[in-house]
C-alpha cells in the first residue's frame, strides 16, 4: 500500500463518513474561506478559491454551503472567522515523513493537539522544512471504478495529466497544480465519475513498513490527526503490504 495512492483511498472513504455527520463540510468551508479571504471571492481571478471549492464540489458539499464560506472570507459576512494556516511537519513510527496542514483560529491549542498526538503515537513534531523536501505538490483527481483505463489515460493525458494509477477500486490522475481544474473538467467530460478531486503532497520516495506493530501506531496516529477539528489535511510518504494493512484494521 503506498503512500500516495492507498492512503489516499482510505482518507476519502473517511472523509464520505464524516460528511454524513457534517465534519468534513466544516474542514472543507474553512479552506474556502481562507482562500475567499487571502484572494478575495471571484473564483475566475483566485486558484486556490477555484481548487477548494472544486474540492468542496467532489464531496458533494452543498451550494449553499459553498457560497456561504466565500461570503465569509470575502468580508461580506459579519460573521468571518480569522483563520490561519500552518504547517506542521514530523516523522511518525517506522521513520515515516507526515506533514499537517492545518487552518486554525487557536495557534496554542492546535499546536499541542498535533505534538501530543505525534507523542502519543511514536513519532517526533519536527522543525518547518524537515521532511517537506520529500514531497512535491500536484493535483489529484480519484476515479471510481470499474473504469475503461485507455480511456481515462487518453482523457486525462489529452487534458495535460502526467500519470493514471490504478489502485484497484479506483484510478488516481496525477497532474500539475497548474493543470488541475483542466485535467479534471475534461475527467468530467469524458463520463468518468469523480469520487474527489484536490491538490496533494506526493511523497518522491516512500518508506517501507512491514511490521504490525509499527503499522498500527502509524495509522491511528494518522487517525487522529485526521480526526483533528483543525486539520486540514494529513500527508505520509509510507507504504504498507496489503496483508499488513488488513491485520492491522482487523
Amino acid at each position: 500500500m503506498s503512500g500516495h495512492s492507498k492512503w489516499s483511498t482510505i482518507k476519502h472513504k473517511k472523509g464520505a463518513a464524516d460528511a454524513k455527520r457534517g465534519k468534513l463540510f466544516s474542514k472543507l468551508s474553512r479552506a474556502i474561506i481562507i482562500a475567499a479571504k487571502e484572494g478575495g471571492g471571484d473564483p475566475t481571478g483566485n486558484l486556490a478559491l477555484q481548487n477548494a471549492i472544486i474540492k468542496a464540489k467532489s464531496y458533494s458539499m452543498p451550494k449553499d454551503n459553498i457560497e456561504r464560506a466565500i461570503a465569509r472570507g470575502a468580508g461580506t459576512d459579519a460573521d468571518a472567522t480569522n483563520y490561519e494556516t500552518i504547517v506542521y511537519e514530523g516523522y511518525g513510527p517506522g521513520g515515516v515523513a507526515v506533514i499537517v496542514d492545518a487552518l486554525t483560529d487557536n495557534k496554542n491549542r492546535t499546536a499541542s493537539d498535533v505534538r501530543h498526538a505525534f507523542d502519543k503515537y511514536g513519532g517526533n513534531l519536527g522543525t518547518t522544512g524537515s521532511v517537506a523536501y520529500q514531497f512535491e505538490r500536484r493535483g489529484q483527481i480519484i476515479v471510481n471504478g470499474p473504469a475503461d483505463e485507455d480511456e481515462l489515460m487518453l482523457a486525462a493525458a489529452d487534458a495535460g495529466a502526467d500519470d493514471v494509477v490504478n489502485d484497484g477500486d479506483t484510478f488516481q490522475v496525477l497532474c500539475s497544480i497548474d493543470a488541475f481544474g483542466t485535467v479534471r473538467d475534461a475527467i468530467e467530460a469524458a463520463g468518468f465519475s469523480i469520487e474527489a478531486a484536490e491538490l496533494t503532497m506526493v511523497p518522491k520516495v516512500t518508506v517501507d513498513v512491514t511490521e504490525e506493530s509499527v503499522a498500527k501506531k502509524l495509522m491511528k496516529l494518522m487517525d487522529v490527526l485526521e480526526d483533528n477539528d483543525d486539520v486540514q489535511e494529513v500527508f505520509a510518504n509510507f507504504d504498507i503490504p496489503e496483508e499488513i494493512l488488513e491485520a492491522v484494521a482487523g
